[in-house]
């Protein structure tokens, strides 16, 4: 069988080819084909999974054009070639052209399957790409409009938040000059900052303050060192660093020179560590002088330089770098990536390739529903390395505000720092909202916080006690983002939502697309759980090891089930992969977790699914009392019994002094003891 398809791409021919000429990407674009894995130097793995059948195979790269064309053969399984031809058909739009042939050999279903499933998603494929770049249709005046209104309400957000706002023509100039040096990038943010606002403090620290033009000079000065001591293009950088100035600084040096970065969970074991570096090919690890024990397994060859270290060494640093390197004009970089592990919460995590913002449109959507302003501190306790530490940073990079760090986490420092530096905003994990409310109300009155007009909240399940009593004793400022590594951001719930439905995990920003499906595909009715997919201009570009999420009409899962209430707000009710059938009757931790959670006594509480040989599998709660607090298994059964269906009850009921939990605030599940 042979199929023959073209499309326009709303995109130049060097975008279309990055993607094309790397298979590893393909799992965004074809539905049904889960993995696709470097196998060699031009050979590739794939799993293709569909109906069913699962069936695994190889493709080689027999011929590349750069920029014109790319062929693909198969070596393994159905004989599969497929050629990729592009050609620029005026400014910034690609025609692609994808010729397909498939012979299954007849040995079987499975190969079969194959066949038909490459021959039915082929122009899914072309339509995947275009979607990349939301083309827009000149048959479609209705497209159209929606991207002009899409754009048009991003500018209004950003003018409400005065990132759009009038400036001096010497300054506007320094900031075109930033923008098309570097585009919107973290270099780019910091040249754009030290045109706008050279004096302005972009980071304050246990070291003091840097300003952005002296973040901007220091930066291209280590980006120098960095080139001087071997680091080049294309090499892979780890940063293994809490949160200060050198996390910030390595990564904009290593953007500077078109050095990948993955940045390296603080939390790991030493085991995981080595793992991480050598599934990531990391040549270099930037790492704070307290981490040297985590890299005492780390493979042979990984160049070490010292971020921050107490006291003096005779190891390389990044302070050194700065001081003995030249600040001299650097060459036009290629493209980097920023990669970001997963929580790893069940194993060792994996890498997630995180896009390059197309536009100022993704930082829009958030800005829509989580009122920052331009200029303003802003306090970041959660982790830089994470997800939700790198959007702070990000965010802080378009509103040119200050990043007010701290390498650990304290709730009266915290405080002390909101009122010291007039914080506007402070990025946290929901663990660090409980920590604070646990501290003595004579610690916390001390500091005023009048100044804080957003407490953004994420990186794991927000309790809704949790998000209920903060807001009594701080006011009404905290919003609660739920998001994923992979997805970016799904919905934010605003302080008015928590308080009337706590728990929520709130709407959709604009320019994003949310729905709970079937296992169909087909969206389910209000109050019924179904799998969440999503869909913005951020959703990531696949994991290193050529593994993807499931796609369906554009939108990629979250891998959580949940439901939407008529009023439109999600609530989350758990991962997909964690509910536990007891009887034949399906049971969701998350909810007796948040049940628990508002128990009277209950400092915090898990919940999960454990063998049974009568009912299959049965409930377990691992339950952590407030201090003083005497509580007994049977209470514990009697409060879920009297909320809940009698399924939802745990037969288990552990205690514990703590949860065990990862840097980020989530329960390590595995870790927790057999009941």
């Amino acid at each position: 069988m042979r199929v023959a398809a073209r499309r326009i791409i709303a995109a130049p021919v060097e975008r279309v080819w990055e993607v094309l000429s790397d298979p590893t990407a393909y799992p965004r674009l074809v539905p049904g084909l889960a993995t696709v894995a470097a196998a060699g130097e031009r050979r590739y793995a794939y799993q293709l999974r569909w109906g069913g059948v699962s069936h695994e195979g190889a493709v080689e790269v027999t011929d590349a054009t750069a920029g014109t064309e790319l062929v693909l053969t198969g070596v393994d399984g159905p004989l599969v070639r497929a050629r990729w031809s592009l050609r620029a058909v005026g400014e910034g739009r690609t025609e692609v052209h994808l010729d397909l042939t498939c012979q299954p050999r007849g040995r079987g279903w499975a190969d079969a399957a194959t066949g038909v499933v490459l021959r039915r998603q082929a122009r899914r494929a072309l339509d995947s790409l275009a979607a990349r770049w939301r083309e827009p249709s000149t048959s479609s005046a209705s497209a159209l409009r929606d991207q002009a209104s899409t754009q048009a309400l991003a500018l209004v957000t950003l003018a409400r938040c005065r990132v759009v706002a009038p400036m001096r023509p010497d300054r506007l100039l320094g900031v075109a000059r930033g923008f098309l040096r570097w585009g919107l990038t973290p270099p780019g943010g910091y040249a754009i900052g030290a045109a706008r606002h050279p004096d302005r403090p972009a980071v304050v620290d246990e070291q003091g303050a840097v300003t952005f033009a002296e973040l901007d000079d220091r930066t291209t000065r280590l980006a120098n060192g960095l080139l001087g001591s071997g680091v080049k293009a294309g090499d892979r950088v780890a940063v293994l660093c809490r949160n200060h100035r050198g996390f910030v600084e390595t990564v904009v040096a290593c953007a500077k020179i078109g050095a990948h970065v993955v940045l390296v969970n603080t939390g790991l074991s030493a085991t995981q560590t080595a793992a991480v570096l050598r599934d990531q090919g990391a040549s270099v690890v930037v790492a704070d002088a307290e981490f040297r024990p985590m890299l005492a397994r780390a493979p042979r060859g990984v160049r070490r330089i010292i971020a921050l270290a107490e006291g003096s060494t005779r190891s390389l640093t990044l302070e050194g770098l700065v001081a003995e390197s030249p600040a001299a004009a650097l060459p036009r970089p290629p493209r980097s990536r920023m990669i970001v592990l997963t929580s790893g919460t069940t194993g060792t995590p994996k890498g997630a390739r995180r896009p390059e913002p197309p536009s100022l449109a993704p930082a829009a959507a958030v800005l829509s529903r989580i009122p920052l302003r331009a200029g303003e501190p802003m306090l970041v306790s959660a982790p830089l390395f994470h997800t939700w530490g790198l959007a702070a940073f990000q965010l802080a990079l378009v509103l040119g505000s200050t990043l007010v760090l701290h390498r650990r986490f304290d709730p009266v420092a915290a405080l002390r720092a909101i009122h010291e530096h007039r914080c506007t905003s402070w990025f946290v994990v929901p663990v660090m909202l409980q920590r604070l409310l646990e501290t003595p109300e004579a610690d916390r009155g001390a500091w005023s916080t009048a100044s804080l007009s957003v407490v953004a909240s994420s990186g794991s399940a927000l309790p809704g006690p949790l998000a209920v009593r903060f807001q009594r004793e701080y006011g009404r400022v905290l919003y609660n983002l739920y998001g994923s590594t992979e997805v970016s951001w799904a919905s934010i719930a605003t302080p008015d939502e928590l308080m009337a439905a706590p728990g929520t995990a709130g709407r959709p920003p604009r320019g994003t697309r949310l729905a709970v499906l079937d296992p169909d595909g087909a969206p389910v009715p209000p109050g019924r759980p179904g799998r969440i997919f999503v869909a913005n201009e951020m959703l990531f570009d696949g994991y290193t090891n050529g593994a993807g999420k499931e796609v369906r009409a554009g939108m990629m899962a979250t891998g959580d089930v949940g439901q939407l209430d008529e009023a439109g707000l999600l609530f989350v009710v758990g991962r997909d992969d964690e509910m536990v059938v007891s009887g034949g009757e399906n049971v969701y931790p998350r909810e007796v977790e948040d049940l628990l959670a508002g128990l009277a006594g209950v400092r915090e509480a898990a919940v999960v699914g454990v063998p049974d040989e009568e009912y299959g599998q049965r409930l377990a709660a691992y339950v952590v009392p407030a201090e003083g607090v005497d509580l007994t298994a049977d209470a514990v059964r009697e409060h879920v019994r009297a909320n809940l269906a009698r399924f939802s009850v745990p037969r288990d009921v552990v205690f514990l002094d703590a949860l065990p939990r990862n840097s980020t605030g989530k329960v390590l599940k595995r870790e927790l003891p057999r009941p």
